[in-house]
């Protein structure tokens, strides 16, 4: 039955109940990561700008990057790369990563075939795994580590299988690796430079992991965002060095980490063919492509490798003037073979959680960290906080005068 009010405007031929008022209800959604909430450096980021802290936790730079880097982005803005690049990467930067991997590592890959440029390597990890775990897998991490392997494996319905680091020294375990494989387990994340704990593998670490897996179809995921902060003389020890690690690894970098323009979010990783194929069924549908000009820009830039081999040594100086202010501290400072973090013990220092610390530290000290205990699954609790000296001599300076006070 219809209502007629006015033929000559059709709105007016309406149901009789169609003005009736709508039904508005969200449906209910069941969480994939119901465990997750926000992350801690967006909660201590949020804190040290509340107060006014000098924040030491996230860890980003707080300095500019090379004005040449700009420019060769300005340049391709400007010469009309603004469009989609090919699914994969820029073919110029993905020729320049091969090219640097193989100066620096000893191992070819091919720039068509097995390398891939990334919405950066966040993104490049949770591809990565997307691409070879199933639900029922088990996928390995190494504790403490980065927050966003765990969420990640639930998304692909694999399980977590957690394995400390040794506490303390955070070295790997090779006894406990050994007892974590079964026949389910699909994949492990390796991660060196470490993110939190500092700890660089060596080369016998790489071999022995290379002679553990051998026997096994296991394939490696090995973050190495961290590659070129590698300190006092050492070598990066990246999982292309290792024949036997290098034909099942996905590894994957990060220009952001690289060129201090973390907000870019431009990564790669280079893997074996078929490796790269399925890795790129993926990325073709959770990313399709990343940043044209950036490509074009980062491309232009690699072909002078000074700026990324003199990093160890330009963040090798902020180590040690950070190092040397905190040594008159009661805060006990762990070993930093690389990345761009300091842990600490704050046994000496006081009592607190390092959560409750990490909250103390910024409101009533002025300086921002991270506890330890956000890396692991179950909180475990070590006396131990992270800082980031990826930051101004004067960030620093300003840090060092404050946590001078403990």
């Amino acid at each position: 039955m219809c209502t007629i009010t006015n033929s000559d405007n059709p709105l007016s031929i309406l149901p009789s109940n169609a003005m009736t008022a709508p039904i508005v209800r969200t449906p209910e959604l069941h969480s994939k990561l119901p465990e997750v909430g926000t992350t801690i450096f967006t909660v201590m980021s949020a804190l040290a700008a509340e107060v006014g802290a000098v924040n030491l936790g996230q860890g980003f730079p707080d300095f500019d990057c090379d004005p040449a880097l700009v420019e060769a982005v300005y340049q391709a803005m400007r010469a009309g790369h603004n469009q989609y690049p090919p699914m994969p990467g820029v073919p110029a930067l993905r020729s320049a990563v091969a090219s640097k991997i193989e100066a620096l590592h000893g191992r070819k890959y091919s720039a068509d075939s097995e390398i891939t440029i990334t919405a950066g390597a966040t993104q490049a990890i949770l591809t990565a795994i997307l691409a070879c775990v199933r639900p029922g897998d088990e996928v390995i991490v190494l504790e403490p580590c980065y927050d966003s392997y765990a969420p990640n494996i639930a998304l692909a319905g694999g399980t977590v299988v957690r394995v400390p680091l040794t506490p303390g020294s955070f070295r790997p375990d090779f006894d406990k690796i050994a007892a974590a494989l079964s026949p389910r387990t699909r994949a492990l994340l390796i991660n060196s430079p470490h993110n939190p704990s500092a700890t660089v593998w060596s080369a016998q670490d790489m071999l022995t992991l290379q002679e553990l897996l051998a026997p096994t179809d296991v394939l490696l995921i090995s973050d190495e965002v961290y590659e070129h902060m590698v300190f006092d003389g050492a070598e990066h020890q990246s999982a292309a060095r290792f024949a036997g690690l290098a034909a099942r690894a996905f590894i994957v970098s990060s220009f952001g980490k690289t060129f201090h323009v973390t907000g870019w979010k431009v990564g790669t990783v280079a893997a074996p063919a078929a490796l790269t194929a399925e890795f790129r069924k993926v990325h073709q549908f959770n990313v399709f492509t990343v940043n044209t000009p950036m490509q074009h820009g980062l491309a232009s830039y690699l072909q002078n490798p000074a700026p990324y081999l003199q990093l160890p040594a330009f963040y090798q100086a902020k180590r040690d003037l950070f190092r040397a202010g905190l040594a008159g501290s009661r805060l006990r400072l762990l070993p930093c073979a690389g990345s761009y973090f300091q842990c600490v013990d704050i046994s000496a220092v006081s009592d607190l959680s390092e959560a409750d610390f990490c909250q103390w530290l910024t409101r009533e000290i002025g300086v921002a960290a991270i506890p330890l205990s956000a890396f692991y699954g179950d909180g475990f609790d070590q006396r131990v906080v992270r800082f980031c000296f990826a930051k101004k001599d004067e960030t620093l300076r300003l840090a060092l005068q404050r946590l001078r006070k403990l």
